[in-house]
C-alpha cells in the first residue's frame, strides 16, 4: 500500500468490482494506494438495486486494515445500524431522505466512535440536511441519482452544493469531509476537486477492463489537487493532509499538557521526542506536531498557552531536581 502525499482523498467503491469475488478487488484496492474503501448497501427498497450487508462487511473487515466507509442507501437504518458498527465500519452514512428519525442514528454512530453523515440526492435541497449539522462528520453530495454506478457525472449539481456543504461542517474544526459520490474519472476530477471537496467516491473508472487501478487512483487525486490549486487556492499547490508540522517544542509533563489542551479543541496532536534541547532530567523536549492544514487555528487559540508553557519550563529546568519527580 502507498501513502498518499495529496490533498484529495479516493475512496474506492467496490460497486463495480467483481461482487463474487470481493477479497480480490480488496487486495487491489489496497495495492493501488487507494485511501479508503467505500462500501454501498442497497436494500431495494429505498433504491432500486440490491447488494450486500452487514455480514458480507464483517467478512470483508479481515481482508484489509484501509478505512470502510458504508453510505447506506437503506430506507431503515435504525433497524440495522448496529451491525454495520460491529461489522467495523469506520464511518457510515445515511440519507437525509430516509422516513425514519435520523437523529438515533447519528448519535448511535458518533457514540460509537465512529464518524457519522448524510447523504443527499442530486435533487434535494442541502437546507434538509440544517437540522443535523451538529451531528454531522461528513456531508456526502450525490451527482448521480443512488442505485447503480456508471451514470453521467452533474457537475451544476456539485458546484451549488460544495460550498454550502463546508458552512454545515463549520463546527468542525479539524476533520470534517465533503464526500462526493458519483461519476467520478479521470475527466470529471480536476472539476470535483476545484470545488474544494475532500474525499472522491471512484467505483467504475477503477475496474475498466485493461487499466491499472494504482495508475488510476493517483491519476484522479492528481487531477483533483489540480483542480483544487487553480480553482481555489490562488494557484498554490494544497498542503498534503499527512503532513504534520511542529507547533512548540516543551518537556514531556507540559507537552502532555499542552496537548490534551489542543486536543479538546478538535485538533489531533503527535507528541514525538525531538532533537532539540536536552533538560536536566536527561529528557529532550517533545515536539507538538500538528496537521499542517490545522496549524494556522491551533497557533490562534493556543500561542498564549504556549508562551506560558515556556516560561513554566524554563522555571522548572532552573529548579529541577528539587520539582516534582513525578513530571519529569
Amino acid at each position: 500500500m502507498t501513502v498518499s502525499t495529496g490533498r484529495a482523498r479516493i475512496a474506492a467503491s467496490v460497486l463495480d468490482a467483481d461482487l463474487g469475488n470481493l477479497a480480490n478487488a480488496l487486495r487491489r484496492i489496497d495495492a493501488a494506494g487507494a485511501d479508503r474503501v467505500h462500501l454501498d448497501v442497497m436494500d431495494g427498497h429505498f433504491v432500486p438495486n440490491l447488494t450486500f450487508g452487514a455480514k458480507t462487511i464483517r467478512h470483508l473487515r479481515r481482508r484489509t486494515e484501509l478505512p470502510f466507509d458504508a453510505h447506506l442507501m437503506i430506507s431503515e437504518p435504525s433497524r440495522s445500524i448496529d451491525q454495520f458498527l460491529d461489522a467495523g465500519c469506520d464511518s457510515v452514512t445515511i440519507h437525509v431522505e430516509i422516513e425514519e428519525p435520523i437523529e438515533p442514528t447519528l448519535r448511535a454512530i458518533r457514540d460509537a466512535g465512529r464518524a457519522a453523515g448524510l447523504s443527499l440526492r442530486p435533487g434535494t435541497p442541502m437546507s434538509a440536511l440544517e437540522p443535523y449539522a451538529p451531528l454531522l462528520d461528513i456531508v456526502m453530495i450525490m451527482t448521480v441519482e443512488p442505485g447503480f454506478g456508471g451514470q453521467s457525472f452533474m457537475g451544476d449539481v456539485l458546484a451549488a452544493k460544495a460550498q454550502p456543504a463546508r458552512e454545515l461542517l463549520r463546527h468542525k474544526t479539524y476533520g470534517g469531509e465533503v464526500h462526493v459520490d458519483g461519476g467520478i474519472n479521470r475527466e470529471t476530477a480536476e472539476q470535483a476537486g476545484g470545488t474544494g471537496v475532500d474525499v472522491l467516491v471512484v467505483g467504475s473508472a477503477l475496474f475498466v477492463r485493461g487499466r491499472n487501478i494504482g495508475r488510476e487512483v493517483r491519476l484522479i487525486r492528481a487531477l483533483a489537487d489540480e483542480g483544487f490549486q487553480y480553482g481555489m487556492n490562488g494557484g498554490e499547490p494544497p498542503v498534503p493532509r499527512d503532513r504534520l508540522v511542529s507547533v512548540g517544542a516543551l518537556p514531556k509533563h507540559l507537552a502532555r499538557r499542552m496537548a490534551d489542551e489542543v486536543e479538546r479543541g478538535g485538533v489531533p496532536v503527535i507528541m514525538l521526542r525531538g532533537d532539540g534541547r536536552i533538560n536536566p532530567d536527561g529528557v529532550r523536549d517533545y515536539d507538538l506536531l500538528v496537521p499542517a492544514s490545522a496549524a494556522g487555528i491551533v497557533h490562534e487559540r493556543h500561542d498564549r498557552d504556549l508562551e506560558w508553557a515556556q516560561a513554566e519550563a524554563e522555571a522548572w529546568r532552573t529548579t529541577f531536581p528539587a520539582g516534582d519527580p513525578a513530571q519529569a
